[in-house]
Formats: C-alpha cells, structure tokens, sequence
C-alpha cells in the first residue's frame, strides 16, 4: 500500500511531502490550489520502492489551502495542505 503525508501542517514557506511505495512505480505529485488550479509539479518520473520525501518550497505562493494529488500508477492519492504567512 501506498502512504502520502507531509509535515508539519500547517506550515510556513515549506513542507516536506513524504511517499512510501512498495515497488518501483511510476510516481506524478501535483499541487493544486484550493480552486482546483494546478500551482506546481514537484514529480513525474518512476521512482524506486521505499520512503521519498519530496520538499515543496511555497515562497512564492500566496497563503490558502492547497491540495496535493498523487498518482501511484492508477491509484490517487490526496492531502489538504494549510500553507500560511
């Protein structure tokens, strides 16, 4: 099974976005705004069985909920992001 968290929440500037997988598989991480708007592709590329932690710097976005997508070969994952400033 496939695990997506990230800490800390809510969090300021940065946070780290961690994935466990349990094969090789083919791995895309988007961040979406609160308005369903795509803000950034942190992956899209196979990446190997084990944990990832994968750091999202928002320096440049505005505070808001934010939602990060994951797609684990057909699987989707998602986690509600609080960033704040």
């Amino acid at each position: 099974m496939s695990v997506i968290s990230h800490y800390p929440n809510p969090f300021n500037e940065s946070t780290i976005i961690e994935l466990i997988l349990p094969d090789l598989s083919e791995v895309t991480l988007t961040i979406y705004d609160v308005s369903g708007r795509e803000a950034a592709i942190l992956v899209n590329r196979p990446l190997s069985s084990g944990v990832h932690r994968i750091t999202w710097n928002a320096s440049d976005f505005r505070s808001g909920v934010y939602i990060a997508k994951v797609k684990i070969g057909k699987r989707e994952f998602t986690e509600k992001m609080l960033l704040l400033k």
